[in-house]
């Protein structure tokens, strides 16, 4: 008899929410340390959601557990988005391909350029734009391929946001979305997978270029 995950108990949600968005606007930078009583008398709860929460974080790479240094916002450096650029690159343009080929709606896609358009942070906008990318892969026909690339996402918006606080790029990586969307709708599978490769590929390039050897 399979069974369900248990879900997330709703304060355990909250505070994970709250620290998320505070690492994905800036507010919480890389290196900060995380302590659990600080941050329990911030959210008014006690020690125990705060502490499942940084579990759940430190599982999707946003923060780190350390036995020396306790609980830290994961720094961002060009070994560490190249490693998950990586994965993108190599993962992201052939999901594309299989959504298309599927024939997958790309409606959810054009939902979140507009969600992008219209966000009113950086958090708002990373969001939308995790959102775009997930739409593309998601509908791909292989539930372990989307979700390794789930794995990888918040890792990328967290070099993305500290990428946009040195060089606020969205413009012209909405302007790259766009055009992806214009060749899938078209119908041009390998053109929208070359697209995709290139937006993906610029973006860690441009951002981290000291990592261009690695």
């Amino acid at each position: 008899m399979a069974f369900a995950p248990s879900p997330i108990p709703s304060r355990t949600q909250y505070v994970l929410e709250a620290i998320k968005h505070g690492i994905l606007t800036g507010g919480l930078s890389p290196g900060q340390p995380l302590v659990e009583t600080e941050l329990a008398a911030q959210f008014g709860v006690s020690k125990t959601p705060v502490r499942e929460a940084l579990k759940t974080l430190a599982g999707t790479g946003l923060v780190v557990m350390s036995q020396f240094k306790g609980v830290t916002v994961r720094t961002v450096d060009a070994a560490m988005a190249h490693e998950v650029y990586d994965v993108r690159l190599l993962l992201e343009p052939e999901a594309l391909r299989r959504s298309l080929t599927r024939r997958a709606s790309l409606e959810p896609a054009r939902e979140a350029l507009v969600k992008a358009d219209e966000a009113a942070d950086r958090a708002e906008r990373s969001l939308a734009n995790r959102e775009f990318h997930r739409a593309l892969y998601l509908p791909c026909g292989n539930p372990l391929l989307a979700r390794m690339l789930d794995e990888v996402r918040d890792q990328a918006a967290l070099v993305s946001t500290v990428a946009w606080a040195a060089v606020p790029s969205w413009e012209q990586e909405a302007g790259e979305h766009r055009e992806i969307l214009r060749l899938a709708l078209a119908g041009d599978t390998e053109g929208a997978a070359q697209a995709l490769h290139d937006h993906i590929a610029s973006f860690v390039h441009r951002a981290f270029p000291e990592g261009d050897h690695a």
